[in-house]
């Protein structure tokens, strides 16, 4: 923090540097002028006692600018390179930068002063981004309780004794139970990860055994729909990851595809395998995204498409990001309004953990 005590300096050239090259132009001067004596005296051609002083203030020019050019960098680029790099990483969700101011405390000046500002900034954002996350795993923890009585409670309920308006009402809190239920498991599992808590525990096993069993869970949901389900997977991929994590990614991109596909389309599950990666994508007929969509859908609570917020809560892209960044995965997605969307995934065989 800046000390009270300490003036900022309104500049940023020492009284010492000024003097400097002010001494410098001046013995240029000087020496000018013996040049003109000089070529006065001796008998040469007027081409050449006008083009060597023109030489001769050219260099001193270029000295004079590479000078300045060098300490504008020292003084201003490089500072100012850090502080950018440091933007880029705190809009990137990384609170834990620190830039260092150029000058002690008793020589700052302005540069300084905007640097001890964006520490102090950096440090509130990080306090709030704290109590946010906190606040959220307190609520989740304290409405697992209550949530699961409810859920219970309109389990016994709807036990065949009720009415037929009865059960449905029963129907909607057991769904509504359990899309909260899913909504707090979701917040928990993306806090723990963005906090670290929960660590990849890679093992070997087989990844195309893992996406037909996670496929077959939503066999009814298709059917219900209507929708063809092709699949185009190897015979075995073995591969080194977290299974469990991976899982989560694999069911929330079936589900994705699922929901945005109308009946009567059509959802692509393929894997494919390469010396080092594997490569899982999943393809729908649906409404597809445009481009801003696109930059947001992997947003905390995002949902570009309204009309089926009712069946989500904007966190399952956001985790599987979270999932795959630990995992030293990536994803990709292609989209266009109209003809659907393809979520590409691309993992290592061997996980970066071993």
């Amino acid at each position: 923090m800046r000390s009270p005590g300490y003036a900022i300096r309104s500049s940023r050239l020492p009284l010492a540097l000024f003097g400097i090259i002010l001494a410098g132009l001046l013995l240029a001067s000087g020496i000018h002028m013996g040049f003109i004596i000089l070529l006065t005296r001796l008998e040469l051609s007027d081409f050449v006692k006008v083009n060597i002083p023109i030489l001769y203030w050219t260099l001193i020019a270029a000295g004079t600018t590479a000078l300045i050019s060098q300490l504008t960098k020292s003084a201003y680029e490089r500072p100012l390179k850090q502080l950018a790099q440091a933007a880029r990483q705190v809009a990137n969700g990384d609170f834990s930068v620190y830039v260092p101011p150029v000058h002690p405390a008793d020589k700052q000046d302005y540069l300084d002063e905007m640097i001890l500002d964006f520490n102090k900034m950096v440090a509130e954002l990080g306090s709030i981004e704290t109590l946010k996350t906190d606040f959220f795993s307190n609520v989740s923890h304290e409405i697992k309780t209550p949530l699961a009585v409810i859920n219970n409670s309109a389990t016994l309920l709807n036990d065949g004794t009720l009415t037929p308006g009865q059960a449905e009402h029963a129907q909607t809190i057991l769904r509504s139970a359990r899309r909260l239920a899913d909504l707090i498991g979701n917040i928990l599992r993306l806090n723990k990860l963005e906090q670290q808590t929960i660590r990849p525990v890679p093992k070997t096993y087989d990844l195309c055994q893992q996406l037909a069993e996670c496929a077959l869970l939503f066999e009814s949901r298709w059917e219900e729909k209507g929708i063809e389900f092709e699949a185009g997977i190897e015979d075995a991929a073995t591969i080194e990851a977290d299974e469990s994590l991976l899982e989560l990614v694999w069911n929330n991109l079936l589900s994705n595809a699922v929901k945005f596909t109308e009946p009567g389309g059509t959802v692509t599950l393929r894997q494919t395998s390469t010396a080092n990666t594997v490569e899982v994508s999943v393809s729908d007929t649906g409404c597809g995204m445009a481009q801003e969509t696109i930059n947001h859908i992997f947003d905390k609570f995002y949902q570009g498409d309204t009309s089926h917020s009712t069946e989500g809560n904007g966190l399952g892209l956001a985790l599987v990001l979270r999932i795959l960044h630990l995992c030293g995965g990536s994803i990709s997605v292609d989209s266009e309004v109209g003809h659907g969307s393809t979520f590409t995934v691309q993992i290592p065989i061997r996980s970066e953990q071993q």
